[in-house]
């Protein structure tokens, strides 16, 4: 099989093509850099065989002039992610994730089967609102509560390219299938998510800890089992055409609790500071996964614990990204 994977150097990207090349698949990586990372672990993988890395930008509609267009699976996980990011630049995360999205639907060949990364922000606005359930399915309202909040930027742009992908690979013949992530964490994410966020401060022995929205809960999911989810969805017939959340309904935690999970791994344990939430943060997340079970059989496999304590080994080893 040959996978291209758009900005594949990135967290989920270059964890999806370790195990695609661990498969015995040929992948080639699209990166622009600006987020995905030219470091170690990007060498290692461009070093397998079957593995090819094009540096360009995805905005510019040359770009996919350069790029073959006979794929068995087209990954586009290009995006401009991150509260930091959000609120400092949204009409980066704007052009960035909408223009990506356009031009690779000016491209794809018909019979294509494409996989767009999307997000739980698109309905965040209404668990807040009180209209939307939790643990959630695909089926509920999407919602920005706040358009003027700046953070809603990277969940209009994200609404934005699924119906773009939906509405488009009906009229245009090709497969899309739409696959809202849930809180994925794990080694090489960067530094500004919560789990290695506080990761990196538990390691520099931080005391007293901020522990921002101990209040809130969430489901976090490791990227291993992120990456399972999208490879079974890809294989699937009735995937076509879907939105699919994907993540893990199993270990929902408090940020309080995560809190302490991260100390008591870090093997300190300094006190304890609560403090609001950042703007914007919805009180709850987690996903209704009965139609990713459906159609996929999946079932996470990595505890929070155990995925805790490989994400705070693989910081505590290298740092803060640069």
């Amino acid at each position: 099989m040959r996978a291209l994977l758009l900005g594949g150097a990135g967290f989920i990207g270059l964890h999806l093509a370790r195990r695609l090349v661990r498969d015995g698949h040929e992948v080639t990586i699209v990166d622009d850099f600006s987020r995905g990372r030219a470091d170690a672990d990007l060498s290692a993988m461009r070093s397998s065989p079957g593995v090819s890395v094009i540096s360009a930008d995805l905005t510019d509609p040359g770009t996919y002039a350069g790029i073959p267009r006979e794929w068995d699976q087209i990954y586009l996980l290009a995006a401009v992610v991150g509260v930091r990011n959000v609120e400092t630049d949204p009409a980066r995360v704007v052009r960035v994730n909408t223009l990506t999205v356009l031009h690779l639907l000016d491209w794809v060949a018909p019979g294509s089967r494409v996989f767009f990364a999307s997000t739980s922000e698109v309905y965040a606005g209404g668990v807040d609102a009180g209209v939307v359930e939790v643990p959630t399915a695909e089926d509920v309202p999407t919602m920005i509560s706040d358009i003027t909040a700046p953070r809603f930027a990277y969940a209009a742009s994200k609404l934005l390219g699924e119906a773009a992908f939906l509405h488009t690979a009906r009229a245009r013949g090709f497969d899309a299938v739409v696959g809202r992530f849930h809180n994925v964490y794990g080694p090489r994410m960067g530094a500004d998510h919560v789990i290695p966020e506080m990761a990196l401060r538990a390691h520099a022995g931080e005391d007293p800890f901020r522990v921002p929205g101990a209040d809130q809960f969430r489901a976090f999911c490791h990227v291993d089992d992120a990456v399972e989810a999208m490879m079974r969805l890809m294989a699937a017939p009735g995937a076509k055409g879907r939105i699919v959340h994907i993540g893990n309904d199993r270990e929902e935690t408090n940020i309080g609790d995560l809190a302490k999970l991260v100390l008591r791994v870090a093997g300190v344990s300094p006190a304890l500071v609560s403090s609001a939430a950042p703007p914007g943060s919805v009180h709850r997340r987690c996903p209704d996964l009965s139609r990713l079970r459906e159609l996929t059989g999946y079932e996470p496999t990595v505890t929070l614990e155990e995925g805790v304590r490989t994400t705070f080994a693989w910081y505590a080893e290298h740092g803060r990204p640069a």
